[in-house]
């Protein structure tokens, strides 16, 4: 069954770190550009990060740069969301995607539209 699982949420204080993983059961992982979003209550998903098929490239929203370290291991058909300094306006339900049609569209790859292929989500609360 083609499917990504997200785990690694939970409840955090402010200045605090969660791990997030993304485990990958789809034969097309390491030719994927998987990327990570996130959905507040009453708020459209939003771009968190991505990183290209083979690792070497990765890019951020202006609003987790400098927090947030997106890493994978095709080895393990594994993406990680590494988030430090978290902040309570990072409370969201976070999403990993693959776009398994292509290795990389270049900036292309924050929109929610490149992606054919979801997790289920998995929560992340942060408290003041």
């Amino acid at each position: 069954q083609v499917q990504l699982v997200e785990s690694g949420g939970g409840l955090v204080q402010a200045g605090g770190s969660l791990r997030l993983s993304c485990a990958a059961s789809i034969r097309t992982f390491s030719d994927s550009t998987m990327g990570w979003f996130r959905q507040a209550p009453g708020k459209e998903r939003e771009f968190v990060a991505f990183i290209t098929w083979s690792g070497g490239s990765t890019y951020y929203a202006d609003y987790v740069k400098g927090r947030f370290t997106v890493s994978r291991e095709n080895a393990k058909n594994t993406v990680y969301l590494q988030m430090n300094s978290l902040e309570p306006e990072d409370t969201a339900v976070y999403y990993c995607a693959a776009d398994e049609r292509a290795r990389f569209r270049g900036n292309y790859a924050s929109l929610k539209s490149s992606y054919n292929l979801w997790g289920q989500g998995t929560q992340v609360t942060v408290s003041s």
